[in-house]
């Protein structure tokens, strides 16, 4: 894997990028949203999120792909700003479900405002997005069109059932499970709607409906799974303030991360006790001190190391399947940043 120090300006001209995306996107977004009444109860509070500076990673997907197979941006950014509106919007709704407290460093849409309230901001927030989708897509031909939109539909429901596996491992206090089954898992709660969809829809419209999607899927997945395995790891061990999140916030909720994941198979004895405990409780049940016992027995079993291990060798494979998936690509500063974020992914502590 391409090492982020042989490169000391990677993360930055990487998060450069982002940010340049981010603060287009987040106009658009703004924009879009009514600015009539109710605005104390409904768009004041839909406009919270859009307004936080954020990683902005799946626009810039979505534009960056689109320009390497032959797009112009004025065909891309409706659509770029569609998906990052939906992510929002899920953000909203996963952050009642967690019952987090943070979000981009500030108090969550429930925290703020309410569960009823935030609700209906992120109901909202995905009306928004399909209005937006709808307008973006009146300039490309009409098969096109309709399969950038049930694509759309596709990855929403996919990152649904997702979310849906992961409260169901909770609910049912599901304890078997192997580093293939969050693989799987995070294929739908993750990688369609925050690389596969975005690299897709970019390349499809930028070749009018002539790339080669497939092979964009095997990246998008591998790419998407570091991402999130990443992403885990910095609630693990990651600073409040750079993170944006609550730290440890995964742990509170019992998530079923690979680092949990790797913890329940080799822990034995009384910490397989303490585990089983600690996952039969509700967030509200557990403690400070049961999610730091929880937590440094992950360093005693090697969990963390296990999973940065793990996420290291998937990203060895998604730089491999890059080749592949944009070997038509064209050459050029969009095709450098796509390339440059592999090695990024890992790298990042927000």
């Amino acid at each position: 894997m391409t090492s982020t120090a042989d490169r000391p300006d990677l993360v930055e001209d990487v998060e450069n990028r982002l940010r340049l995306v981010g603060r287009d996107v987040r106009r658009a977004m703004l924009d879009a949203i009514p600015d009539g009444e109710p605005v104390q109860w409904l768009y004041a509070p839909m406009r919270e999120y859009p307004l936080r500076p954020s990683k902005s990673l799946r626009p810039a997907l979505c534009l960056s792909s689109g320009r390497c197979f032959g797009a112009d941006s004025s065909a891309l950014t409706g659509i770029a700003v569609a998906i990052e509106l939906l992510h929002n919007a899920f953000l909203v709704h996963d952050d009642i479900a967690d019952g987090s407290e943070m979000r981009r460093g500030r108090p969550t849409l429930m925290a703020a405002y309410g569960t009823a309230a935030a609700l209906n901001a992120g109901d909202a927030l995905a009306i928004v997005a399909s209005q937006v989708l709808r307008r973006a897509t009146r300039q490309l031909d009409r098969g096109l069109a309709e399969q950038v939109m049930t694509e759309f539909d596709t990855m929403a429901l996919r990152t649904l059932e997702g979310q849906a596996t992961e409260l169901g491992w909770q609910l049912d206090n599901v304890e078997n499970l192997t580093p293939s089954d969050y693989l799987d898992l995070i294929m739908h709660k993750t990688c369609w709607y925050t690389t596969i969809y975005p690299l897709r829809v970019g390349a499809l419209v930028g070749s009018n409906g002539t790339a080669e999607l497939a092979p964009l899927i095997r990246f998008g997945f591998h790419f998407g799974a570091a991402f999130q395995i990443r992403d885990d790891l910095l609630n693990l061990i990651g600073e409040e303030k750079t993170y944006g999140k609550e730290i440890l916030g995964d742990l509170y909720e019992g998530k079923r991360t690979l680092t949990l994941v790797h913890l329940l198979d080799v822990a034995r004895g009384r910490d397989r006790a303490v585990l089983r405990d600690y996952l039969r409780c509700d967030r509200a049940d557990r403690d400070e001190t049961m999610v730091h016992k929880v937590r440094s027995l992950m360093d005693d079993y090697g969990s963390i190391a296990f999973t940065r291990e793990y996420a290291e060798g998937i990203l060895v494979v998604a730089e491999e399947y890059f080749e592949q998936a944009f070997a038509d690509a064209r050459p050029g500063p969009d095709l450098d940043f796509l390339r440059a974020l592999v090695p990024y992914v890992w790298a990042r502590w927000r």
